[in-house]
């Protein structure tokens, strides 16, 4: 087998509120492999958007290591996170944060051209990705424009812009009906696998995560298989 995509090795995260310190995470171990989309269960509180954070390089561990595609990340400066996190990781979150003066394919154009791409070779990636999500139609349409399914899935889009070899979703679906959460977790799967892009999705929903490749759960500051 290769080697993973994220490993999190005895990775724990402590924060001090004055003479106290409150301990989120402790001795982590995961191993995420490409293509592997992994569901992360855990009630509120319980360490999971802390776990995506880590992951992401937004917050260092407390101690433990991180390594993204290899590379350990761990005592990287900012420029190295900033970089790694450009070229290697894409993030989508609960709420679509989509720029509403730019139309989708300009919001998915974004990361391209802040990584010095063509605009040219921006656009044409851009407009693959919406046709992947199923949204050909609604290139030139504005965020208010679009549905909110619509919008989560030019999220998607944009967060696959630079090819990431790892995703990390917070609730991708939280803010979404039961229908069309299942359209956009439908698009959002294809897309990974056609891609064999590695995702954590932290969600609440029990059902669509036993629809992922494995399970796992943020419970007493660990993370378990289930």
């Amino acid at each position: 087998m290769s080697n993973p995509i994220l490993q999190l090795e005895n990775v724990s995260r402590v924060f001090t509120q004055g003479n106290e310190k409150l301990e989120i995470l402790s001795g982590v171990n995961l191993n995420i492999q490409a293509g592997e989309i992994v569901a992360l269960l855990g009630q509120s509180g319980s360490g999971k958007s802390t776990l995506l954070q880590i992951a992401g390089l937004l917050e260092p561990p407390s101690d433990g290591k991180v390594i993204v595609g290899g590379v350990d990340c761990s005592a990287a400066n900012d420029k190295k996170r900033t970089e790694m996190r450009r070229d290697e990781i894409g993030f989508v979150y609960q709420f679509h944060h989509l720029l509403p003066e730019f139309s989708a394919l300009e919001n998915v154009m974004m990361p391209n051209l802040i990584s010095g791409v063509s605009k040219i070779k921006a656009q044409e990636n851009a407009a693959e990705l919406l046709g992947m999500m199923h949204l050909d139609h609604r290139l030139t349409h504005r965020p208010a424009k679009l549905s909110g399914g619509e919008q989560q899935r030019v999220a998607i889009a944009r967060a696959l812009a630079n090819k990431p070899s790892l995703l990390l979703a917070d609730e991708p679906t939280g803010n979404l009906d039961e229908q069309t959460a299942e359209i956009v977790f439908t698009n959002f799967v294809e897309l990974l696998k056609s891609r064999n892009v590695a995702a954590v999705v932290a969600t609440h929903n029990t059902e669509l995560a036993s629809r992922m490749d494995r399970v796992m759960r943020v419970h007493d500051r660990q993370v378990i298989e289930i």
